[in-house]
């Protein structure tokens, strides 16, 4: 009886702090009265995460009664539960549970919730930081309507090793312009606060984009000036955003698992940057440092990853299963139980759940807002922006007024590809096939064929003989190759990233008639694809672009919009080559060219140059860079200087330019890379108008982290360069940094 009373007392004590609180105490304040009813086991279930059931973006997981454990207050969040009925229906039964702690709802938001944006890797190459967080908007408009709390993105990793199929979740190889981006996606998902937005969670802190041979959860060697310089800002940059949470990496680093590793998650992310947010880790990544070897067993892995700063176990159980028994020998402290679960109670509190757990889920709002037309326009938007123009023999683009177009390829009519790995799984009927596209688009008069000539990724050549009679009855051919959209994506590494298939055959068989040939590519990576690159006329590469793919390719070929997308990784003619990026070393024994390569560094087969360098893409119209000028070369400590110099459309359409900055500091304590981006303009100009661009460079573009790991700014000189790729420089000169 007694009992019974006391749990009356303490559930009308948390209704009084539910009802009262919000008006006469801090967020602090109410997780403190909280806290103070809780159980051990009440705390360990908030830092306890599960799946739900439609969706699986991981290993199997182990089938239990969810809803009784939540009942039993053994959940704090879950994630992929879909749909405003389904969140409102698991929130109910935790409103069953003796505190009625609200569930966070978690999805892996990455490109989209219902509209679909192109993937992320896309979006960069627009360089439109701007839209691209406009972009992140949307898309957590949409998934809190749909009553998701908190989206797995974005992933900040810089990545450099096209063999990996992460690549396509993030912005690409340069630290800087990941940077910038890793600060837009964040704004945009989580907006103003209160509904329109989710909260954004950094990932997968950290170095998990340099697992070696690009294969996926592997092992990473980084140095602690690689991880400093290249992999960290980008999630500093989003800590300065403002994100409200980090995940952990699969990988280890330096020999210590990221989900345990005290120096990334305590001493970095919480003392250096004072990150007050929470951390989850990724999917089971607590139990796989038994895996690693890092753990013997699910205790020790449980005990390692909370006492490193990991604050909720993904689906890996370990916290559920383990920690009540390390606090009661004393080896978890309750204080350090405590910590975590303040960080957890603070982001609910924070969401208004303890005022109305409901406050994300009416189906009313999530048809009002789901699939508005307003979301499609700026979804073919973004995908105009994210389409690259790689090669244009001849301005064979934009299209002109040819009669009889062939379509052929194997993702002419492909809906399901257009929207990518990690795309929500809805109705392929709302996607946009470049068919689809084309049909609508073609001025009257025109005629289109279609052939498939072969699958994506098989060796049957049977359909070849169809696509080549149609091309010769054809004044022009358009090919759409590339990936499936399973085929680059988590767990999704290739040893071999050519045109998967015979899709390269076909387009030779193709280009034997004579006709002009262009070439779309739809992939979620860089790929090789040599011969096409030498022989194709005209090549555009396309990605994954989403739920509006098939109008914005359409619109691109006619020139309705004139494409401006810049690449922002490295596109290697061989496999051999990776890694490569922009920004290496430039060593001791620097080959000068291909034809003066004895005992320099160098290959005997390839050039070392790639096929498609950072920051290349073109346009199809022509500009002209000139009259570049300093404020000074010779610039004081502590002062800045003002580059300018004047870019010039001088062909026949309206087009924008992504005018690019780098540096070179040519002589300092430690090597530095032969160029780093250190700024960007885009810009818009009609043919024959001419407008200046400036920029400002100062303490921090030429910092760099000296022998120490002190970030430290270095007298002496330095090569400015501006040009329109990182191998396209057009204009150069040198300042100095004056000593003291």
């Amino acid at each position: 009886m007694r009992k019974s009373i006391k749990c009356i007392c303490n559930i009308f004590v948390l209704f009084c702090v539910a009802s009262l609180s919000a008006q006469t105490l801090s967020t602090e304040q109410r997780v403190e009265e909280l806290l103070k009813q809780m159980t051990l086991e009440e705390k360990i279930g908030q830092l306890n995460q599960y799946t739900g059931d439609r969706l699986q973006t991981g290993p199997r997981a182990i089938s239990i009664d969810k809803k009784a454990e939540i009942r039993a207050g053994n959940v704090g969040s879950m994630l992929n539960v879909i749909g405003a009925s389904t969140i409102r229906m698991m929130q109910e039964e935790a409103m069953k549970s003796r505190l009625k702690i609200p569930l966070l709802f978690a999805l892996d938001v990455i490109h989209g919730y219902r509209v679909t944006f192109p993937i992320p890797l896309a979006e960069s190459a627009s360089w439109d930081l701007d839209a691209i967080e406009k972009a992140a908007r949307i898309a957590g408009k949409e998934a809190a309507a749909a009553g998701q709390h908190w989206t797995f993105a974005p992933m900040v990793d810089v990545t450099r090793d096209p063999r990996w199929g992460r690549v396509m979740e993030g912005a690409g190889e340069d630290t800087y312009l990941g940077s910038l981006i890793a600060a837009a996606r964040v704004k945009g998902f989580q907006g103003e606060g209160g509904i329109d937005g989710v909260m954004a969670c950094a990932k997968h802190f950290a170095a998990y984009g340099a697992a070696q041979a690009g294969r996926d959860y592997h092992t990473t060697d980084v140095s602690n000036r690689t991880l400093w310089e290249t992999y960290l800002p980008p999630f500093k940059a989003a800590v300065d955003a403002g994100v409200k949470t980090f995940m952990t990496g699969f990988n280890d680093l330096n020999g210590i698992p990221a989900t345990g590793n005290q120096y990334l998650l305590r001493e970095i992310l919480r003392n250096k940057w004072n990150f007050q947010g929470a951390v989850v880790s990724d999917w089971g990544a607590i139990g796989e440092m038994i895996a690693h070897g890092f753990c013997t067993d699910g205790a020790e892995a449980a005990q390692k990853a909370l006492k490193a700063g990991c604050d909720i176990d993904m689906e890996s159980r370990c916290y559920i299963s383990n920690l009540k028994k390390l606090v009661e020998k004393g080896i978890v402290s309750q204080a350090e139980i405590d910590n975590a679960v303040r960080r957890v109670l603070t982001l609910k509190f924070k969401l208004g759940l303890f005022e109305d757990p409901f406050r994300f889920c009416h189906e009313e709002r999530e048809k009002a807002v789901l699939n508005h037309p307003e979301h499609h326009a700026f979804a073919k938007e973004m995908a105009e922006k994210s389409i690259v123009l790689l090669k244009n023999e001849q301005s064979i683009l934009p299209l002109k007024k040819q009669k009889k177009i062939a379509l052929i390829g194997p993702l002419v009519k492909s809906k399901t590809d257009m929207k990518g790995f990690w795309a929500i799984d809805w109705d392929d009927n709302e996607l946009v096939s470049l068919y689809e596209g084309l049909i609508k688009r073609v001025p009257n008069g025109t005629s289109i064929s279609y052939a498939k000539g072969c699958d994506i990724n098989s060796n049957d050549t049977s359909g070849f003989s169809e696509a080549i009679e149609l091309a010769k009855e054809s004044d022009i051919v358009i090919m759409a190759v590339g990936e499936s959209f399973d085929m680059s994506g988590e767990a999704k590494s290739r040893s071999d990233i050519s045109l998967p298939g015979v899709q390269e055959k076909l387009i030779k068989a193709v280009k034997t008639t004579g006709k002009p040939v262009v070439v779309l590519i739809m992939a979620g990576r860089p790929l090789v694809f040599e011969w096409t690159a030498t022989h194709a006329d005209a090549i555009l590469y396309t990605w994954w672009l989403g739920s509006e793919a098939g109008n914005a390719i359409a619109s691109v070929l006619y020139g309705d919009y004139n494409p401006s997308g810049k690449l922002t990784m490295t596109f290697p003619r061989s496999v051999g080559q990776i890694p490569i990026h922009y920004n290496m070393k430039n060593t001791g024994r620097p080959a000068p060219d291909q034809d003066n390569i004895s005992y320099g560094s160098a290959y005997l087969d390839i050039p070392n140059s790639p096929r498609y360098a950072f920051g290349y893409g073109l346009s199809y119209t022509d500009f002209t860079y000139s009259d570049l000028k300093l404020s000074t070369r010779n610039l004081k400590q502590g002062d800045n200087v003002e580059v300018t110099c004047t870019i010039t459309n001088t062909g026949k359409y309206a087009g924008e330019e992504i005018v690019q900055l780098y540096l070179r500091d040519i002589s300092a304590s430690v090597t530095r890379p032969v160029k780093e981006l250190k700024g960007f303009k885009k810009i818009m100009l009609q043919p024959g108008e001419s407008t200046q661009v400036s920029f400002n460079i100062g303490m921090q573009e030429l910092t760099f982290y000296g022998v120490d790991m002190r970030p430290i700014v270095e007298p002496g000189e330095f090569k400015l360069m501006i040009g329109s790729s990182s191998d396209n420089i057009l204009l150069e000169t040198t300042f100095n940094l004056l000593k003291l």
